[in-house]
């Protein structure tokens, strides 16, 4: 694989932004990696980070590099701030970057396929979230779309229930504004997920997991208990296992081999 650091201008958020990249490279004499060739335009994973980290996280604590090298696929890790993958009432209009400019942007700069049945999105805690939000709102752009210990719910950080820290109670607040404005707006994700069943659009494949030590436990189980008959919904429910690393570092692994990534484009 290579690693590239990608700084560039955002059209949509007005500012320079950043992005990590990993994109296939065959080798012969690397040791310790074994390389497979691999023919563009590559298959692509959003992998979206959470709340308190940035781009550099997934590469920080954990081995993705290492976990994709042999699978013929591109990642993409941009940063977002604390953002909840939103267009934000006070800030930034961060969903329509991830979902509509940066694709164009990492089409434009490398060789990753635009097909839906090409693209993917994974994430943690807040990157869960925006991951699933892509699946639901854009469901004509992506195939598969995983949530590990996702915020699948922002009332209780609108709200500040306990456990909810004062950074993330301003953010989610700057983000969405009152739990009246939350509410059934394109921000629920709930409601976004009931609108597109209704409409019977084409939806991508879900994959959820999280622990039962989690404080976003309760909200995984009920999403899980409201849609699981609904949509095509891998669920992993961990005994004893937190909101940390080494759950998102062992599950990244079980989303990989769980994304349908097509034999046909890695020949």
């Amino acid at each position: 694989m290579a690693l590239m650091h990608v700084e560039f201008f955002s059209e949509v958020l007005g500012l320079s932004s950043s992005i990590d990249v990993l994109i296939p490279q065959m080798t012969r004499t690397q040791v310790g990696i074994d390389s497979v060739s691999f023919k563009p335009p590559y298959p692509v994973l959003y992998l979206l980070h959470g709340g308190s980290d940035n781009h550099t996280n997934w590469q920080r604590n954990t081995s993705i590099e290492r976990y994709v090298s042999d699978k013929g696929i591109a990642v993409v890790m941009p940063a977002v701030q604390y953002s909840f993958y939103s267009d934000q009432k006070c800030g930034f209009r961060y969903f329509t970057y991830l979902s509509e400019e940066l694709p164009q942007i990492v089409q434009e700069f490398f060789p990753i396929s635009g097909k839906r049945e090409d693209t993917f999105a994974a994430g943690l805690s807040m990157g869960g979230y925006g991951a699933f939000k892509l699946g639901i709102c854009c469901p004509d752009r992506f195939a598969a779309v995983a949530s590990l210990s996702g915020s699948l719910n922002q009332r209780s950080r609108i709200t500040g229930e306990a456990g909810v820290n004062t950074v993330m109670l301003q953010m989610a607040r700057y983000t969405f504004g009152s739990l009246e404005e939350y509410d059934q707006s394109a921000n629920d994700l709930d409601h976004m997920l009931e609108q597109q069943l209704a409409s019977g659009v084409r939806l991508p494949k879900f994959y959820q997991a999280c622990g039962t030590h989690d404080f976003n436990y309760k909200m995984n189980k009920a999403f899980h208990e409201r849609f699981k008959d609904r949509v095509d919904l891998r669920y992993a429910e961990v005994s004893e296992r937190g909101h940390e690393w080494s759950f998102w570092d062992e599950y990244i692994q079980r989303v990989l081999e769980w994304m349908p990534i097509r034999p046909d484009s890695n020949p």
